[in-house]
């Protein structure tokens, strides 16, 4: 893949593909900085070896050019966090934007509309693509979260430039690549999270490079029912189909460790009612919402062992109490023995917990992928990634 430090970017339109699809409250306002944070070191180091640094990204899921979902509270807070110098520009192609383009001096930074208000991202259109890759001398991909999809902006526009990681990206895949390859040993996998069907695959990929697999929410609860520890109606309508879904997990394996206890609600919330029992207790109007004291524990004394961790999706709830102790407490230990481990936390539930407890900087290494994480620690291919790579076989005029 080819190296941003090794192209001379002064002069150059730089343009950078980020993932600020960030939360916005009711009045319009940025409610979580994470991932735009996260980007700034690439965009300071195009700004300060003097390039034109023309930004893109999405926000949400609009229908057309819906307003609701502009960029432009996402570029003023950009401008805020990097002290000015940043113009939004309220369209994504055409004249109108290659004009202003054309009026940028070096260091400066436009940020341009949502790209989801044309159809043609999503669709990977190439004129699409075209019409973006018109607007630089050079890409930029630094939106790890989204290199899981096949759009224009992540593998499109790499066919018409010099495609290049943002720095962000280079530390996502070396980080992950190096947990999963060559760990500091126990490595210690928490899964949790809804539907088992969406990450069977990383389930399995982890059984085989973890020491111990750790699951929770809705996915140990699946497990539990496939291994006949618990009722069937834990289960959605969607995983009927539960045993071939997880047909290729090793149920059996010892690095595997389900929940023993949990804390049971009425399946419908209608009344304030909860208890903790073993989960082969489960009836049939409840379910289980968040993992018991006693496995909580039992987590407990295996992350003690841990000199790695990966951690990607809350064991419970945790958005609804009390069902949030399970993540609440997980955070807290890995918090705890963040001296002794290399702990990389990932998925948006997730960072959102560890936020809410204000120890985000406890831990080694917060990832802005949620699925782009898990695909990639499945070991699947990510577009966004395999589109550079590609295009690193092809010659580039603008390398020193």
């Amino acid at each position: 893949m080819n190296n941003l430090r090794n192209i001379d970017v002064g002069g150059k339109r730089v343009l950078v593909r980020v993932d600020f699809n960030a939360p916005l409250t009711k009045e319009g306002e940025v409610s979580d900085n994470f991932r735009i944070k996260k980007a700034i070191p690439t965009l300071e180091y195009l700004r300060n070896k003097g390039a034109k640094v023309i930004i893109i990204t999405h926000l949400g899921q609009p229908e057309g050019k819906d307003l609701k979902y502009s960029i432009r509270p996402i570029a003023r807070r950009l401008w805020e966090l990097m002290s000015g110098r940043v113009k939004f520009i309220n369209d994504t192609i055409g004249k109108a934007v290659e004009k202003e383009i054309s009026q940028m001096k070096d260091g400066d930074i436009v940020v341009l509309e949502n790209l989801r208000f044309y159809k043609g991202e999503e669709e990977n259109s190439e004129e699409f693509s075209r019409q973006l890759a018109r607007l630089g001398d050079v890409f930029v991909q630094d939106g790890f979260g989204v290199c899981h999809r096949s759009h224009s902006s992540m593998i499109g526009v790499t066919k018409f430039l010099p495609s290049y990681p943002g720095l962000l990206l280079e530390e996502e895949i070396r980080i992950l690549s190096n947990a999963l390859v060559s760990p500091d040993r126990p490595l210690v996998s928490i899964i949790g999270g809804a539907k088992v069907s969406t990450k069977t695959r990383v389930i399995e990929r982890l059984l085989d490079k973890s020491d111990y697999l750790l699951l929770g929410g809705k996915i140990a609860n699946s497990l539990l029912v496939a291994k006949g520890q618990c009722i069937k109606d834990l289960l959605s309508s969607d995983e009927e189909n539960l045993m071939e879904v997880v047909k290729g997990i090793d149920l059996t394996s010892p690095k595997l460790h389900l929940p023993i206890d949990g804390i049971m609600a009425l399946s419908n919330f209608e009344e304030e009612y909860s208890r903790i029992g073993a989960v082969g207790t489960v009836r049939r109007e409840e379910g289980i919402f968040d993992v018991g004291p006693e496995t909580i524990e039992k987590y407990r004394a295996i992350l003690g062992e841990a000199k790695t961790v990966i951690w990607n999706g809350p064991l419970g709830l945790f958005e609804k109490k009390p069902f949030n102790k399970g993540t609440v407490d997980i955070a807290k230990m890995i918090g705890a023995i963040n001296s002794q481990v290399f702990s990389i936390v990932g998925g948006g539930e997730t960072v959102e917990a560890i936020q809410q407890l204000g120890i985000e900087n406890q831990f080694d290494h917060v990832s802005t992928g949620g699925g782009a994480m898990l695909d990639f620690m499945a070991g699947k291919d990510l577009p966004g990634i395999m589109a550079l790579e590609e295009n690193s076989n092809k010659k580039k005029d603008v390398e020193n």
